[in-house]
């Protein structure tokens, strides 16, 4: 493949590995040969920025010198609100702008050590090693970080003493039951959280950053607060938990230390400052200390289950296991109530607890490797395994235990013995005693140590209760200091700032982790106990609808029938939407919510997260265009905004009765075609002052078009040449106003007026050729509202079903993602979602997979669900001769031929016609106009049978690209091409992100 040459470079830029970096040398005239440009001259989009841009073999992808970049991850980097300046890419200033000379704004080229290729992301490990640099901090995996973790802070103490106990009230059935109706509970949160954590680039705070940055500050700054302080409180719970198991067993072994109350506190602080210390030690040490604990638990489960295939002893037998047996299986596998809390949702109430703690991964989102993995593999597969352990431990425990056991080795009798009723009857054991009395100690309803009886080394057991309340403990106190760092450093709440400083390489929150101590010992030193007594199912009804109670308690299935009718009722109306206007009370309510919320979103910053493409459309009369309006309403529909615009040409006075009469009529034809649209006009003198009119004052505070849509003037070639001035100057002037550009062009045009116009007014007539793209008219025969809302909807390809064709995406340069943006909200629609999206980009046939590497890991963290990407190597080759000579010749009837003359003829001989191109015009821009040639090649070759083609729409410079070349180009670049092309630039400021905040 052939290269430009590429001018030797100064020592200065001899270390920058093969990256093409161009200059501001603004004394050095466009197209120029200054020091930095490259052999040939850049044309209308190779001027020196008015800043550094440096971009990856730009020069050698394209064939010519180009201020504008290729898509790379960089560009996207640490950017927040929708007009924060991405590095390196190029603004729209720099792009069509006319340069002045501003010796402020010269820089000296400065070379970038890395390849811009989109994989490499700055960070913490790109500084290791490096002397004077930070050292790196402690990452983790999914399996350290979240999933073991999860699995600490989901087992606890009712997983040992009151699992059993649930087990012979609910029987086997029902607690299987209960267990998947709480994990049920646990994964649909598990899930909501990995969605979270997946949108987006997850930093540190945890539950915080995650709901803070979806729901907004007021409900993450209010929740994150509340649940940085539960964190503490419940270091203290489970550390009196640890404490209290610690303390019997001093008073078995009668050696308390002073008393029981007082032992709690002693042992509860001792307990708390270990923790501390762990903490304070890193995240490393407390990881390990985590792993520890781990261990502990696994050997325990182990030790039970060793224990329940152990033959029972006398002793065991007398506290009512027996190993598995299938009676014992079959009457603990259906319930057996008793005592207060003997039903369904009240043993629901005491299990569920030991199924959550779910969010001890997602709290340490700032110490893992890649949150958006880690959290989501992590979080569901703890729940997986803690879940299989419940089951495994019910049905086994289940199977061993009966209900009711003495505990005394006189209750031995013989099988079959007369008098003796129950199970154990036929195992040897007399328990009827205790059992008609209710006294029995042991047994699965009465002996919460159970499994410390069943398995093979008692001890063991109480090993698992240390490690799991003493990891809960220490999870809670790592989680509650990290969430409320991140809340103090985001400044929601004053007073609170001190605590958000962060220190060591992993910025460990230490006077956080102070805070969080003092509080879990004050807790610890009153005997805090969670005990709620006064709770009452009515009361939480009560507080939300009265009403609604009293009349279920009144006549429960009166009150469901009245619900279902006025359910029925209230779809009913919802849905046909009756055409009547009585000036209700929910008119006016509409209109005032309307007014606040649209009042209230001044209030708001612009982010780039919640970037919506609104959109100013040029339809004219919307029933003219009705291909532009459905393609535009397509992916705008209860999504964003949508305006479309019409300039009245022609006098005030002859044309304000008309857009009186009219506009009415144009709102109900877009609700008729069920386009959520709004409709405006403008009258001015010409098109382009309408659309500057437009441009400027359409909208209402934050809900303003940023994208100006128009179709492609198919009569350029013949229509006046000011018409075409103004039509390149439109485009020019949405540029100006930072607005994005979306142009679209169809085989068959998109003006429909002259066959509408012909249908309803047989003399009709236009004052301008029917395919004019833009939304401008002059003296049109007119329709009242009537004749606009019921005349026959003309169909549109838009309309129709186009099952598994493709919808293909040229992001040949970067214009911060709105080329990408459209296609992927058109693609979400019904009728377009069984079409694949397919993304081209430029690049080199000798890294092509290198290339290829790089935009799916750019596309990959934007979320798109673009995965087919191909790499254009040939787009550098040179076109076919009788396609350059059809270029040629479609320029030669708007060329001076003056020979090359000097600047002062050209313009002389200029005069009055601006759209002339001058010879040397057309020598400057010769590369890239040949690549419009090529690239309409490979239109040809790719996307002959595509569904829909996007492609980023090449910028012509003001003063130096005339009218007539540049609409060659998009001539040129789109001719031929059977699906609609949608030629989209944005306005260089990213629209997409891959952070979460």
């Amino acid at each position: 493949m052939a290269e430009l040459p590429v001018p030797e470079l100064p020592p200065a830029l001899s270390r920058c590995s093969g990256r093409f970096t161009i200059s501001t040398l603004l004394g050095t005239e466009e197209g120029g040969r200054g020091p930095y440009t490259a052999a040939e001259g850049g044309g209308c989009d190779s001027a020196h920025p008015t800043h550094l841009s440096s971009n990856t073999l730009c020069t050698r992808t394209f064939g010519y010198n180009t201020v504008d970049v290729v898509p790379a991850y960089e560009h996207y980097a640490n950017t927040k609100g929708v007009g924060d300046a991405s590095k390196g890419r190029p603004s729209l200033a720099d792009l069509h702008s006319i340069l002045k000379p501003d010796p402020g704004h010269l820089r000296v080229p400065v070379c970038e050590a890395q390849r811009s290729n989109g994989v490499s992301e700055p960070g913490p490990e790109e500084a290791a090693g490096e002397p004077g640099r930070a050292p790196e901090p402690v990452r983790f995996g999914w399996v350290k970080g979240v999933m073991i973790r999860c699995m600490l802070n989901i087992w606890g103490v009712i997983l040992y003493l009151r699992l059993p106990w649930i087990t012979a009230q609910a029987g086997i059935a029902l607690t299987w039951l209960i267990i998947l109706m709480s994990v049920t509970v646990t994964t649909i949160t598990g899930l909501s959280i990995s969605a979270i954590s997946t949108n987006g680039k997850v930093k540190s705070g945890g539950t915080y950053f995650l709901i803070s940055r979806s729901l907004g500050p007021e409900l993450g700054g209010s929740i994150g607060l509340i649940f940085a302080f539960a964190n503490a409180v419940a270091v203290a719970m489970h550390t009196v938990g640890f404490a209290e198991t610690v303390r019997d067993l001093l008073q078995e072994h009668n050696s308390l230390i002073v008393d029981p109350t007082n032992d709690i506190r002693i042992i509860g602080v001792v307990t708390v400052t270990v923790l501390l210390g762990i903490s304070l030690a890193g995240m490393e040490w407390e990881a390990k200390a985590q792993i520890l604990f781990f261990l502990v638990i696994l050997v325990s489960f182990i030790n039970y289950l060793v224990g329940t295939v152990i033959p029972a002893t006398a002793e065991k037998q007398a506290k009512g296991f027996f190993s598995y047996r299938a009676d014992i299986f079959a009457q603990n596998f259906v319930p057996n109530w008793r005592g207060p809390e003997g039903s369904f949702f009240g043993l629901f109430s005491i299990f569920f607890p030991s199924a959550t703690g779910i969010l001890a991964g997602a709290n340490i989102s700032g110490d893992l490797k890649d949150p958006a993995v880690a959290i989501p593999k992590g979080t569901l597969m703890a729940i997986f395994w803690t879940t299989v352990s419940y089951l495994v431990l019910s049905a086994t425990i289940g199977a061993c235990v009966v209900r009711d056991a003495s505990g005394s080795l006189n209750d031995s009798v013989a099988v079959g013995s007369p008098g003796c009723e129950g199970l154990a009857c036929d195992f040897g054991w007399n328990f009827t005693a205790c059992a008609q009395r209710q006294s029995c100690r042991y047994g699965l309803s009465n002996y919460y140590q159970s499994m410390s009886m069943v398995s093979g080394f008692g001890p063991l057991i109480t090993a698992g209760i240390f490690g799991a309340t003493l990891s809960s403990a220490l999870a809670c106190l790592v989680s509650a200091p990290k969430v409320f760092q991140c809340l103090c450093r985001d400044q929601l709440y004053p007073l609170i700032g001190f605590f958000g400083k962060g220190y060591g390489k992993n910025s460990e929150p230490i006077r956080g982790y102070m805070l969080t101590y003092v509080i879990a010992i004050g807790f610890i030193l009153i005997g805090w106990r969670p005990s709620f007594r006064y709770y009452s199912k009515w009361a939480a009804l009560f507080g939300a609808a009265i009403s609604v109670v009293i009349m279920f308690l009144m006549t429960w299935w009166a009150a469901l029938i009245a619900f279902g009718i006025v359910i029925f009722l209230l779809g009913y109306v919802l849905y046909k939407k009756p055409d009547v206007n009585w000036g209700s009370s929910m008119q006016a309510s509409s209109y005032n919510m309307a007014l606040n919320y649209s009042v209230g979103l001044s209030e708001v910053d612009e982010h780039v997260k919640n970037y919506r493409p609104q959109c100013l459309v040029l339809t004219g009369p919307p029933n003219f265009r009705p291909a532009l309006v459905d393609f535009v309403g397509t992916f705008t529909k209860n999504l964003s905004l949508m305006l479309c615009g019409n300039v009245l040409i022609g006098p005030r006075k002859q044309k304000m009765p008309e857009s009186r009469l009219t506009a009415d009529g144009h709102t109900k034809w877009l609700m008729k075609r069920k386009i959520k649209a709004f409709y405006t006009d403008v009258v001015a003198e010409d098109l382009r002052s309408g659309v500057q009119m437009l441009i400027q004052a359409a909208g209402l505070g934050k809900m303003r078009p940023n994208i100006l849509v128009l179709g492609y003037k198919r009569n350029w070639q013949t229509a006046s040449p000011q018409s075409l001035e103004d039509y390149v100057g439109i485009l020019h002037d949405a540029f100006d106003f930072k607005y994005g550009v979306c142009l679209m062009r169809m085989k068959d045009g998109l003006n429909v007026s002259r066959v509408m116009q012909a249908h309803v007014n047989p003399m009709f007539e236009a004052a301008e050729h029917p395919e004019n793209g833009t939304g401008g008219r002059a003296a049109l025969g007119t329709a009242g509202p009537a004749s606009l809302a019921s005349e026959q909807q003309a169909s549109t390809i838009f309309q129709s079903e186009q099952g598994k064709k493709t919808i293909d995406i040229y992001w040949l340069f970067d214009d911060g993602g709105l080329t990408l943006l459209i296609p992927y909200l058109l693609g979400r629609k019904k009728r377009w979602g069984k079409c694949k999206i397919r993304v081209f980009v430029g690049g080199q046939i000798n890294r092509m997979d290198e290339e290829r590497k790089a935009i799916v890991s750019l596309l990959s963290k934007f979320r798109l669900g673009f995965h087919e990407v191909h790499i254009l190597p040939d787009i550098n080759q040179k076109p076919w001769p009788e396609h350059i000579k059809r270029f040629d010749d479609l320029i030669a009837p708007f060329r001076l031929n003056d020979g090359f003359k000097d600047e002062a003829t050209v313009n002389e001989m200029r005069q009055g016609c601006p759209w002339k191109i001058s010879d040397e015009e057309v020598d400057k821009n010769r590369a890239k106009s040949l690549r419009q040639v090529r690239l309409n090649e490979i239109l040809l070759d790719y996307s002959r049978d595509a569904a829909l083609i996007a492609i980023t729409l090449p910028i012509g410079r003001k003063g130096r690209c005339p009218s007539s070349l540049y609409m060659a180009w998009l001539e040129t670049l789109s001719r031929d091409l059977r699906p609609p092309i949608i030629l989209t630039r944005g306005n260089q400021e990213n629209v997409l992100t891959f952070y979460c905040q």
